[in-house]
């Protein structure tokens, strides 16, 4: 498997020409204004599972437009209350999965919450939330999915949901609000990237092979899909180029990154064919906040793997004192 993208020293001192849209934060401000005018409490349901250490509920909360999302929460069965609380966001076309699939973030002490994804959750992980708005022309996939408005692109519809989870979930009695940690790999690194630059109630983020960055970069250089959705539908669309780039500037981690100032640790695939190396520096590098970057040098998508889940484990622990 050939490198496909900088390696070092050039991939250190890459950065993405991608700009702030000067109305970044009023959209963003205006966007989750308009999601908690909805309300934001949280519905659980005790699971009954066969999980005898772990208490496993199924949760429901508003998103944005106030459409129900799900998710499931899981939290150690002896405990001391009040825990830190880990957010995970899922994967491009998966959803929340099962509640007895990721057990080593509450069997680590934490309250640990999988978001399910509005409209995604059939290609690898099941999911349970629809996405019930529409959207103009759009190439199978969501990338595509109202891409010639800010306003009407799936990614605010997500980015809100990631939003307001921590809205539900940090008014719980056993939760502590002031050690919350969001977390994911490829989209979920991305939707954890864009929270932490939304919301400074995030004091830690946990972001591997990070989706959604540098978008121009990566939609010219990415071998493999989701990216190459954006090509398609720009060659059949010859004329929407400007339209495109325009919009992806208000959901670019690059942009989010910028913002964030929690603590953070990257983790990069240095042979990755989907979230291209370069593109995951350039969050990287415009990070607001303390930052790590770990690297998997001869590794694809698949990154670091169980490698990196038990240094992310390690650095979450230590950096939301469990």
């Amino acid at each position: 498997m050939p490198f496909n993208d900088l390696t070092h020293p050039a991939l250190d001192a890459y950065r993405s020409e991608v700009q702030v849209p000067a109305d970044f934060d009023a959209f963003w401000a205006g966007t989750l204004k308009e999601a908690r005018s909805f309300g934001g409490e949280a519905v659980l349901a005790r699971l009954d599972s066969p999980l005898r250490l772990i208490e496993a509920y199924d949760v429901s909360f508003p998103g944005f437009g106030g459409h129900p999302i799900r998710g499931w929460l899981l939290l150690p069965a002896k405990r001391r209350d009040p825990l830190p609380l880990v957010v995970q966001y899922v994967g491009y076309g998966g959803g929340r999965g099962f509640a007895h699939e990721l057990l080593h973030y509450a069997a680590a002490g934490f309250a640990y919450f999988r978001m399910d994804t509005r409209g995604q959750g059939s290609s690898w992980s099941p999911g349970e939330t629809p996405d019930p708005i529409g959207s103009t022309p759009q190439i199978p996939g969501m990338m595509t999915k109202g891409i010639l408005n800010p306003a009407d692109y799936y990614y605010r519809r997500l980015f809100t949901d990631a939003v307001r989870a921590l809205d539900a979930l940090l008014p719980l009695s056993f939760i502590d609000a002031e050690r919350v940690g969001v977390t994911g790999g490829s989209q979920g690194g991305g939707v954890a990237l864009a929270v932490a630059g939304l919301d400074a109630r995030v004091k830690a983020l946990s972001t591997d092979v990070p989706f959604l960055c540098d978008f121009p970069r990566a939609v010219r250089i990415a071998a493999r899909d989701p990216y190459g959705e954006i090509a398609r539908f720009l060659a059949t669309h010859r004329d929407k180029s400007d339209a495109v780039f325009e919009t992806l500037r208000y959901f670019d981690g690059v942009c989010f990154a910028e913002r964030a100032r929690a603590p953070a640790l990257f983790s990069a695939a240095l042979m990755d064919n989907v979230c291209p190396p370069s593109t995951v520096y350039a969050a990287h590098a415009a990070y607001g906040g303390p930052k790590t970057m770990v690297d998997y040098e001869f590794n694809d998508h698949e990154g670091g793997g169980p490698y990196q889940q038990l240094r992310q484990l390690a650095w979450l622990q230590e950096a939301l004192g469990v």
